[in-house]
């Protein structure tokens, strides 16, 4: 993308393919991740641990129960409202506002991402 005009450029985001909203699904890393891994950020996965830190929820800590590119948002365990009728459901939160606190590393592609 070169052009510096805003709307081009939500309307870029907004149109994206999926593999290029897979780079939006990032988030910062906390302290102590940052100095063991000595990345500052890293790519939101199902089964990471996350603290949300803005918006009404904040100081909540919980399991990232899903991951949705189309909507670029996050499910993040403990994290929900309530509906008319009382039913709960989980609320989507925008990746930028969490930070990571524990990484799944189970995956061997993830590790190779962190070893470089």
């Amino acid at each position: 993308m070169n052009s510096k005009q805003p709307r081009k450029q939500r309307k870029e985001r907004y149109n994206a393919p999926l593999h290029k909203r897979q780079g939006y699904m990032h988030a910062h890393l906390s302290p102590a991740l940052r100095k063991e891994h000595g990345k500052r950020c890293a790519q939101v996965k199902k089964g990471d641990t996350v603290k949300v830190m803005r918006g009404d929820q904040a100081g909540v800590e919980g399991l990232v129960e899903a991951v949705n590119l189309k909507s670029c948002t996050i499910k993040v365990a403990g994290v929900s409202n309530f509906r008319a009728d009382g039913t709960e459901v989980p609320r989507p939160v925008h990746p930028s506002n969490v930070m990571i606190t524990e990484l799944d590393l189970e995956d061997g592609e993830r590790e190779k991402i962190f070893s470089r």
